[in-house]
Order: C-alpha cells, then structure tokens, then sequence
C-alpha cells in the first residue's frame, strides 16, 4: 500500500559508515541489533544463538569480549555466521586489538577509557588495519568520574560532553569510521542526550534505551523514548535492551520501525483486540498466526478483525484482510474477494500470505 505524505518521516542526514557489509547513516536502512548472553567461549551456544537472531532478521549482533579468551573466539564465531559482529569492549585496550584481529566488524569502546593516547592509537590502527569501525558508547550509569564532579549527577549535557571528548579522540587520530550512542535508563535523560548529540554532529547514531527492564515494561519504555526520537528523524541503528530472550529484541525493533513506516520486514498483522461483537477468538487466532506466519520475510500487511464494525474499513488499506461474520468475508488488495464458508481460517489465511509472498517476490 502507498504511504502518505504525513506518514513520512524526514531522517537526519548523517554520515555512512560501514560495519561489515551494513551500511549505516545516510540514506540506509535503520539497522535492527540485539547481543548475545551465551558465554563467549561458548563458541557453540553463541554462535546458535546468533543465527536465532539471524533468522529473525538481525542486521549486526553484539558479543561480550571481557578476556582474552572470548575475543580469540571470534575467529571462531564469526566463520560460522553471516552478520556482521560487533565487539563489546570495555577498558582494556588489548581486547579491542585481538577482537578486531580476530573478524569483529565493528567495537563498541570509549576510547577515553582505554587509557595512555598510545594505546589509543594502538586501538585505532588496529580498526583501520582490519577494517573495523567503532561504536562511541556513552552510559549514563558510567560517565567519567570529572563529568559527575562538574556536573553534579548523570545529565544530558554530561553525556553530550562525554561524547563529543571521544570523538574528538577519533578525530585526532584521523578516524571517522564511527557511530554514537548516549543510552540511559531514564527515557527523558537519554531522549534528552540523543537530541544533543544529534544537533552537536552529524556522525550515525545507535537508538537504545539501555536496562529498560523485562518484556512488556521494557518494550514499552523503549517505544516511547526510542519512537519520539525515530519520529524526529534521529536514529541509523537500534537496539531495544530487554530482559528477555534476546530474540525478543529483534521482534520488537522491527516492529517499532513498521509502526512508523521506516522500515518493513515480514507480515503486518492488524487486529482488533476482541470484544462481545466478534465472530472468532481473535486473541487466540493472532497468537497462531504470528507464530505461523514467522517465516515469511516480504513486506506486507494482514489484517484480522472479528466483525464488521471495522473489518471492511481496515481490510480495504491492506493486502489481505478478513472480516468476521456468520461466513468471513476475505478481502484481497483491499477488494472483496471471497466468502470463507468452512475450513480452518488460520490454514487459510497462512496460505493466502504464502501465495502473496511468491508474487511479490516474482514482481522484485
């Protein structure tokens, strides 16, 4: 279906960097990111987890590299995936060096934590020599100790300040393969920092909200502080930070992004949430068909709704639709197209989706 002129977003004009084979800034996709919890000598188990995130559309996975021994394992992981990995380094400038050695795409590192500029510069050859790019990670739970003593406690302006002090780092030593991100727990504290960074530079920034808490809390905050600033335009890759299956972080960054029409990946499912006019069990009818309709990767949008109060109305701004009545009436780019007298709906509807898919996908 088109997208009207009010639903489009207008997004900042930021640098493109590489991370692997992504792009990231510019005129790019917004990139979908989780990390993993699996031990990372755990080459197995990380590597089964990563192609879990895979599947479910992940564009780059984050892994820890606290030791020696989990960033050698890189070498082992990243043969066996096909994302691009991002490696989790913190203070020690070593591990940055042997995972950047060793096939990470990408560091997220302050490299104002790293210590001697020596070392920095040790750092920053490394990335260049391998072909690595660098995330900025500022948190609002581990600003420099000079930063809370100016400013008194974690604020934007901290953040902002933090940030720009590690650019100008990078900057010095002539490297601008980077992105940003200024992550807090507090949606006001981080929104607040990510507009600063955002109006004080023009390099890519990473969205996240960071322990925003279990499923359904942390969702929620991650939408809203997350979504204010994708709807302003501000935003080239995101993580949602939740404590749940990491998976689950995936499902939900994807949908945030088809919620403001940023980016589309599998089925749009639009459903009532039931009342005593529907005709079907729609809460158990959606639950079946997500899980049903997982494998399907082509954009396109769906819409279930059990009766006819709203059914025709949403069924005609979507692929396929049903309306539920004493027979379902099935709707197909928005027309009415056939009655649904018997046999199983969600058999139905899965295979309508599947046929839809190989159409799209012969006009690609």
């Amino acid at each position: 279906m088109s997208i009207r002129p009010w639903r489009d977003i207008q997004r900042k004009k930021t640098r493109k960097i590489k991370v692997g084979n992504v792009e990231v800034g510019g005129d790019s996709p917004i990139s979908v990111q989780s990390m993993t919890n699996t031990l990372t000598t755990d080459v197995k188990a990380t590597v089964n987890q990563i192609r879990s995130l895979e599947n479910v559309g992940a564009d780059l996975v984050r892994v820890s590299c606290p030791d020696e021994e989990s960033s050698l394992s890189l070498k082992n992981i990243v043969k066996e995936v096909n994302v691009p990995i991002v490696a989790d380094i913190h203070f020690h400038y070593k591990r940055a060096i042997e995972a950047a050695e060793s096939g990470a795409s990408c560091l997220r590192i302050n490299p104002g934590n790293i210590g001697k500029p020596e070392r920095v510069r040790e750092v920053i050859k490394a990335a260049k020599n391998n072909g690595c790019s660098i995330r900025i990670g500022v948190n609002a739970g581990s600003l420099e100790k000079e930063l809370l003593e100016k400013y008194g406690e974690p604020c934007p302006e901290a953040m902002v300040e933090s940030a720009l002090n590690h650019v100008k780092i990078l900057e010095d030593n002539d490297f601008f393969e980077f992105k940003i991100s200024c992550k807090a727990s507090d949606v006001f504290l981080a929104v607040a920092a990510y507009y600063g960074i955002s109006d004080a530079c023009d390099y890519p920034i990473h969205l996240g909200i960071t322990e925003a808490g279990g499923m359904i809390p942390g969702t929620i905050k991650s939408s809203i502080g997350m979504g204010s600033l994708l709807w302003a335009g501000i935003g080239d890759t995101i993580r949602v930070s939740l404590s749940a299956d990491p998976v689950e972080e995936i499902k939900v960054g994807f949908n945030m992004l088809k919620s403001l029409n940023l980016r589309h990946r599998g089925v749009n499912i639009i459903s009532c949430p039931s009342c005593a006019r529907q005709n079907f069990n729609v809460i158990n009818t959606v639950g079946e068909l997500e899980k049903r309709l997982e494998h399907i990767t082509t954009p396109m949008t769906l819409s279930v709704i059990g009766c006819v109060v709203n059914g025709p109305g949403e069924a005609k701004e979507t692929d396929i639709g049903l309306t539920g009545g004493k027979s379902h009436q099935i709707y197909l780019d928005g027309e009415k197209h056939h009655i649904l007298r018997e046999g199983n709906m969600i058999d139905h509807l899965v295979e309508l989706c599947e046929k839809k898919q190989k159409e799209l996908l012969s006009k690609s």
